[in-house]
Parts: structure tokens; sequence; C-alpha cells
């Protein structure tokens, strides 16, 4: 059994210095797979409070604040306290959407969906941390608006 473990770490470590003679690029950047990394920091939360653009067509907003000591099971929803439609005229929260008050069929609910109750499945925080690859990504109003103006 040990002589599998040895193999195969030394399976590991060869195509570990492969890629790095290659420069493929890995989150260990260029520390060998035998050394043990430096973390990075641990990105901050931003608690901005402000509503920021989406980047694609359907992305579910992202959340502007922290959302550390919150509350979200089956028995409570912390998130509803502000964002629910009983709740948003008194605490100027954005209401949820409406698609959070129907059932798999279309039908309207009283209450939000159980399959819309667990707001984290979606909706994330936001952090300071820098992107992990660069993109080019443009908004598809940017390039519309572009579009336009050559015309």
């Amino acid at each position: 059994m040990k002589i599998r473990y040895a193999i195969l770490a030394l399976a590991v470590m060869t195509l570990g210095a492969q890629a790095a003679e290659r420069n493929i690029a890995t989150m260990r950047g260029k520390t060998p797979i035998e050394v043990t990394a430096n973390p990075p920091r641990m990105p901050q939360v931003q608690n901005l409070d402000v509503r920021r653009p989406r980047d694609y067509p359907m992305q579910p907003p992202t959340i502007p604040h922290k959302v550390d000591e919150y509350q979200v099971d089956l028995n409570t929803n912390k998130c509803l306290s502000c964002h629910s439609r009983r709740r948003v005229e008194e605490s100027q929260a954005p209401m949820v959407s409406v698609t959070h008050y129907m059932d798999r069929d279309g039908n309207f609910l009283a209450e939000v969906s159980p399959r819309r109750y667990f707001c984290n499945q979606c909706h994330v925080i936001q952090t300071n941390a820098r992107p992990m690859v660069e993109t080019t990504f443009e908004d598809i109003d940017a390039i519309l608006g572009r579009k336009t103006k050559r015309q």
C-alpha cells in the first residue's frame, strides 16, 4: 500500500514539474508542488450598500452588505426581515423579485416559494478580491450603445 502512495506522489510531483516547465497557470503560481505555498490573504467583504451592475443577463444581484451573522434555515430567513414585500416600505431595501413568489408552475404564492427561500444559493456577497483571470467581458448595453453611435 505504501508503494502505491509513493508512486502516486511521484506522479503528482512529476506532473507538477512538467506543468511548471510548460508555464501552465495554476492557483499555486510558481510554487513547486513539493513546497507548501503561503496562502493569500482572505479578501474583505465589501459593505457598501450600493447596487452593482450585473455581468450577464439573468444574473442574480449580488449582496451589497455583510451577511456574516444572518440566520437562513428552515425556521428563519434574516434576509426577508428587510426584503420581503411586507417589509420593504419600512426598510427601504429592494423587494425580492416577484418570481420568488411563484411556484414551479407559475402560480403566485402569498409567501416566498420554498425553492427560493435560501437566498445564498444564488445571491453572493462581493469582496475586494482581484479577479483570478483577466476578462474582456462587455455588457450587452455597452456593445449595443457602440453600435448605435456608429450608425
